[in-house]
Formats: C-alpha cells, sequence, structure tokens
C-alpha cells in the first residue's frame, strides 16, 4: 500500500539492527541498507529523549552531503530510561547482570528517537513506553544471559525473548517500540510525504 506512493523516494535505512531491518520488511517497504561507524557520545547534560532525538540526528549528519534529492534517510537510537540514567548496550556479561538486577521489580522506560533526512530537511521524532519488569531472580537473570547472549542491546534485553515472556508484567505503550523502532510513528511519518 504505502509502498506503491513512495516509489519516487528511495528509502535508506542507516542501522545494522536486524530488528529494524526485519521492522521494514515487516511494514511492506523497498528500503536500502547503508551503513556507517558512529561514535555514540552525546553531551553529558542531555536527559531522556534528548539523548535519543542527539543520538539519531548524529548518525543522520554522517551522510550530510551524500543524498540525492529522492532519497530519504532514517536513522534511530534507542535508550533505557531508568533512575535518571540512559542505559545502553552493556559492556560485558557482569554489566548486563547488573543492568537487569537494576530493573528487576521497576519500570523503566524505552525511548526510541528515528531522524528523517532528505537533501532539504531533517525531522525526528520519539516515542516513550514504559515497561515493568517482575521481580527477576539472579538464575532467571544467569540464564537468559547465557541461552540469549543480549549484548547488542540497550538495557541488556530483548522484549520478544525469553526474558519478556516471564519478566514482563506491564506495558504502556508501544510493543514495538521496546524492540527499537515506533513503527506506528515511521509509517504515520512516511505516509505524509506520500
Amino acid at each position: 500500500m504505502l509502498k506503491n506512493k513512495l516509489q519516487k523516494y528511495n528509502l535508506i535505512l542507516a542501522s545494522g539492527s536486524p530488528r529494524r531491518q526485519q521492522f521494514f520488511k515487516d511494514l511492506d517497504l523497498d528500503f536500502e541498507i547503508r551503513l556507517k561507524e558512529i561514535e555514540e557520545v552525546y553531551p553529558r547534560e542531555l536527559k531522556a529523549a534528548e539523548i535519543t532525538d542527539y543520538l539519531a540526528a548524529l548518525k543522520a549528519s554522517a551522510f550530510e552531503g551524500e543524498l540525492q534529492p529522492n532519497e530519504i534517510l532514517i536513522t534511530s537510537d534507542t535508550i533505557v530510561w531508568h533512575n535518571n540514567k540512559a542505559l545502553g548496550k552493556p559492556k560485558n556479561q557482569q554489566d548486563a547482570f547488573e543492568i537487569l538486577k537494576s530493573l528487576s521489580n521497576t519500570t523503566h522506560e524505552v525511548i526510541t528517537s528515528v531522524c528523517f533526512k532528505s537533501t532539504s530537511e531533517t525531522t525526528v521524532l520519539n516515542e516513550l513506553t514504559k515497561v515493568t519488569f517482575n521481580e527477576l531472580s539472579d538464575e532467571a537473570i544467569a540464564y537468559y544471559l547465557e541461552n540469549y547472549k543480549p549484548y547488542d542491546k540497550a538495557g541488556a534485553y530483548g522484549i520478544q525473548e525469553w526474558i519478556g515472556f516471564i519478566g514482563v508484567s506491564k506495558i504502556e505503550g508501544s510493543y514495538a517500540n521496546v524492540m527499537g523502532m515506533p513503527t506506528d510513528k515511521v509509517y504515520e511519518y512516511l505516509s505524509k510525504l506520500a
């Protein structure tokens, strides 16, 4: 449906995330993948969505001067915001364990920002989802880390995996957003271009 309306555009997804790539396939969009290594560093004073907005725009800025008039570049960034602190991807197994232990029996926020960049404009939007975890035993955390190795995921977990099935008691907002892409907002934005 939307794919036909967007035929005059070339969508470029600048993400190595298999989940984000799958979302675009599932939205039935034609796209290409273009990657650049970016050091994801942000000013310390930024909080919550300011961080993801900044990083999504930073990733897009790496393509400055390279886009053709019919191209729309899409970048994104996700963090877990908990206790007034951004939790990104864990550094190692111990870090992942401590992150999951801190999320146990509490509610945290998952924030994803998406940046749409063309030769004429740059737009950033974001989505916030609240996720509540049951109490997670040390055994459950260790089992999850050993079997699923979530070291490429913000907050050290994937909600679509085992830990999400046994650990998440409540979710307020977009489920897809917790997986790294607020698909409804992306679809809505692209629909307006068509």
